[in-house]
């Protein structure tokens, strides 16, 4: 578990981590809802889809230096993103988790523990 700020506020208490290559896999899909977690950050990805999925969620696409490359507010179930050149990792929060003042450019802190 971990932990999210920006500009020092705390978005995300319980951060799950899917490092592996079956949690990269099922990541979010098959669930009703983070139970447990607020988060999941999804290492070594720059794509992603809802399916399977039965929630919204907020998406976060990161660079190896935490820095946010792409957004993406409210993505319904069923949908998919481009690829996003550059991203490493992928944060996914409850949709309306992720302020609406983050932009392209700026840096997560995330705490891994």
């Amino acid at each position: 578990m971990g932990r999210v700020f920006y500009t020092n506020k705390l978005i995300s208490k319980k951060m799950k981590v899917a490092s592996s290559f079956f949690e990269r896999l099922v990541g979010l899909m098959f669930s009703n809802s983070m139970k447990g977690f607020d988060s999941l950050l999804i290492t070594k990805c720059n794509s992603i889809h809802t399916f399977f999925m039965r929630y919204a969620i907020d998406v976060v696409f990161l660079n190896n230096k935490y820095e946010i490359i792409r957004t993406y507010y409210n993505l319904k179930p069923w949908r998919m993103t481009r690829l996003v050149f550059g991203a490493t990792q992928v944060l996914e929060l409850r949709a309306g988790d992720l302020p609406q003042d983050v932009k392209i450019g700026d840096r997560l802190d995330i705490c891994i523990s």
